[in-house]
């Protein structure tokens, strides 16, 4: 765990639960994300004294926690620059954000924890004068917001969360979404990207993210015909929720109600957009229908 994996002279990625990418300059390393917590801060810091490597800046692909938990300490320590796309940009600079998105209200306490509200720190947009020119932003919306990845002048790419392994579509059922057809829209421009390399944050890194694009695309298009049979019968979301839990054979606690269930709502809002299912308020309860 968090072993250095040299990719170029160039690129790197810390191999860890989150990957972390590493772009080295010769005057100066970025950052490609920075881990789910001060821990991996220190970790990661630990292998930048260990090269001699002088941190410059940390490039967020998107603030959910896991992605800039380490972007506190690693500022605080080194006074490095942070940079990040659009509203992930807020996220960043304020964590509350995530957990109360998800929720949709304030969170409660079993949500307000490392995993999913990271700690604050400065954040500038990566359309500031100070992001390294030569990096490509790469908009990879679908997961979260405004989502990117970073094409390195070397021909590697560090493309976040919009692929998963077949390991973790599995483990959890539902990869969490925010918008459904913008993440397929996504998918389907991956192999158009003028990479040599891929790096995916929750996946085995590639030269050709084709293959896994479609695995994930499969799910995805599964995962839709699930919740239209789910509104065969017209359900209020909440029954939704607890038979998606029983089909995958999942326990449901706060963390997964909020995620899934984020997820589970995005689905029925993309169906509901193109016409496959309509919302109905009867007897003051909202009930989903196929049509």
């Amino acid at each position: 765990m968090y072993e250095l994996i040299k990719i170029t002279e160039q690129s790197y990625y810390i191999d860890c639960p989150v990957k972390i990418g590493i772009y080295d300059t010769g005057d100066g390393v970025y950052l490609i994300d920075a881990g789910g917590d001060k821990d991996a801060g220190r970790r990661v810091r630990k292998i930048l004294d260990e090269h001699g490597w002088k941190l410059l800046g940390i490039l967020v692909t998107h603030s959910n926690a896991d992605h800039i938990g380490g972007c506190q300490y690693l500022q605080k320590q080194t006074g490095c620059r942070v940079f990040a796309p659009g509203v992930e940009a807020q996220f960043t600079r304020t964590p509350l954000l995530e957990p109360s998105f998800l929720y949709g209200a304030y969170p409660p306490k079993p949500l307000r924890h490392k995993f999913l509200m990271a700690q604050s720190c400065d954040c500038e947009d990566v359309t500031s004068p100070q992001f390294p020119g030569e990096v490509r932003v790469l908009p990879l919306p679908g997961h979260f917001f405004d989502q990117v990845g970073y094409l390195l002048p070397d021909g590697t790419a560090f493309i976040a969360d919009c692929v998963s392994s077949p390991e973790t579509l599995e483990k959890y059922g539902f990869p969490f979404i925010y918008d459904v057809q913008a993440y397929l829209d996504t998918l389907d421009g991956l192999a158009s990207i003028p990479a040599q390399y891929f790096v995916p944050a929750h996946a085995p890194a590639a030269e050709d993210i084709a293959p896994l694009a479609r695995i994930n695309r499969e799910r995805i298009e599964r995962l839709g015909e699930l919740v239209l049979r789910l509104c065969v019968e017209p359900r209020g979301f909440e029954d939704m929720l607890k038979l998606a839990f029983d089909h995958f054979g999942l326990e449901l606690n706060f963390q997964q109600y909020a995620l899934v269930g984020s997820t589970l709502r995005s689905f029925l809002a993309w169906h509901l957009d193109a016409g496959r299912v309509s919302a109905e308020f009867i007897e003051n309860r909202l009930l989903w229908r196929a049509v």
